[in-house]
């Protein structure tokens, strides 16, 4: 019995094999598909990413290149020439001349190339905000009832700068003499989560300058001497 069993084990086994190495030279061409298309796949993604870090490297030299230009002037010329990739690149890239062009005089210009950005619908939130919040900063460029609308704008909604432009806002108050409007203001930037310690400690100072109550001890609640902005 125990040779009949081992026969028929054997056989068995046998079987089994025979039937493995059917499906293999069936079917394997599949695994085989599968493991390159998994290998090629990691590969290419590789080479994507690899491709995009040399493409952002050479745009960030470019950029750094084109600033060590002695003039504004210059540098304005130099950031028009940089080469960018995406949409993102070339708003930062814009921003930068827009600076530039401040810096040699000519704020039209720099108003009209942040207001290219700010209004441009395929870029983050973000882009647009920050330059919105940059040109509304270029007075002479812009009404004051303009520039309260840009700035109103950001504070309604929600923007990440809306604490900043809330800050223009105050300063305008109390440059037309709104001081009850300009303390509002101050106060609703002191109580917000989101204020670093640079703002609410200005906000606090302002306050103070104004005469609002309890300033002074808002401003020596204030934690340390730095922060942002």
């Amino acid at each position: 019995m125990s040779q009949t069993d081992s026969f028929i084990e054997e056989v068995t086994e046998e079987v089994r094999r025979d039937r493995l190495f059917r499906l293999m030279r069936r079917y394997g061409w599949i695994a085989v598909l599968a493991v390159l298309l998994l290998v090629g796949g990691a590969a290419l993604n590789e080479w994507r990413k690899s491709q995009a870090e040399a493409r952002a490297q050479a745009t960030g030299d470019a950029i750094l290149a084109a600033m060590q230009a002695d003039e504004p002037q210059a540098r304005v010329d130099a950031l028009a020439s940089v080469e960018t990739h995406t949409p993102g690149a070339q708003a930062v890239v814009d921003m930068l001349r827009a600076a530039e062009l401040v810096a040699d005089g000519q704020a039209e210009a720099a108003a009209g190339a942040l207001d290219s950005i700010a209004t441009d619908g395929e870029l983050p939130e973000i882009y647009r905000d920050m330059a919105g919040f940059k040109s509304a900063l270029l007075a002479e460029t812009l009404g004051e009832e303009e520039r309260r609308l840009r700035l109103e704008g950001l504070v309604s909604s929600g923007s990440p700068l809306r604490l900043q432009a809330e800050e223009q806002l105050a300063l305008m108050d109390i440059a037309a003499g709104a001081r009850e409007d300009a303390i509002e203001r101050l106060q609703r930037i002191m109580d917000d989560s989101m204020v670093t310690s640079g703002l609410r400690r200005r906000a606090s100072r302002l306050m103070l300058a104004l005469g609002a109550e309890d300033a002074a001890a808002a401003d020596t609640a204030v934690p340390g001497t730095g922060g942002g902005n």
